[in-house]
């Protein structure tokens, strides 16, 4: 048995719709302005370029949602729902008409991003990792296995703060489709089991302060409710 210096952190779990068990995560990958409205809304324009890709620690998954205290270090806290896609294998360098084959299930997420700090990080041409791989940033619904509801193509996608519209959008306004995204970012790292790959938001991202309360939910996934505290 292998000897620890210290107990070893438990593995992030998200819960399976239908199943006992849990599906282990592994890495956290986000695609970046994947919608044109949003894309023109961060001041870039939406042609179809490559996308790019930023990551998250597995350990800013939230699974389910629930109370997520407002984090420090800055004063614009935005909400970003998405569609979350959950592998169940990988590999390398797939061809987005087998890439369909790696999903497990989808789910709701919320990408939670210090946009200040994302703002001078640009400005200043340097990482996105303080303003979007922070403790508790990636809250993630249950998990809807393919088997029952599919592969996503088209289909609602929103988020309401206290009662109130913030975000609408369809996931048929995606720039890049699953199959497309899990493909180019295959090309770049070797994908693996436990997987999750946030697909892009639609616009209408805003701050979010103490004591709002979340609601997310695309088609028929598993809705997902946040409490900012």
């Amino acid at each position: 048995m292998t000897a620890y210096l210290f107990e070893p952190a438990p593995p992030t779990s998200l819960q399976i719709e239908g199943d006992r068990r849990r599906f282990p995560v592994h890495r956290v990958y986000c695609v970046a302005r994947n919608y044109a409205a949003h894309a023109r809304e961060m001041g870039r324009d939406p042609e179809r370029e490559p996308p790019f890709f930023f990551s998250k620690p597995a350990d800013a998954v939230v699974p389910g949602g629930g109370r997520i205290p407002y984090p420090g270090a800055t004063g614009e806290l935005h909400h970003e729902v998405e569609l979350v896609v959950a592998l169940g294998s990988g590999g390398a360098d797939v061809a987005a008409h087998d890439a369909l084959g790696l999903v497990h299930g989808y789910a709701v997420g919320v990408d939670l991003t210090r946009r200040d700090l994302q703002s001078e990080a640009k400005a200043a041409g340097r990482p996105w990792d303080t303003a979007k791989g922070f403790d508790r940033s990636a809250p993630v619904g249950v998990l809807a296995p393919a088997a029952r509801v599919g592969h996503p193509r088209a289909g609602s996608i929103a988020l309401d703060v206290n009662g109130e519209p913030r975000q609408r959008g369809d996931l048929a306004e995606m720039i890049w489709s699953v199959p497309e995204v899990i493909a180019h970012l295959s090309h770049f790292y070797r994908l693996a089991p436990g997987d999750l790959i946030f697909t892009g938001t639609p616009a209408g991202v805003s701050a979010l302060a103490p004591g709002d309360r979340v609601d997310a939910c695309i088609a028929d996934l598993p809705s997902l409710d946040l409490a900012i505290t």
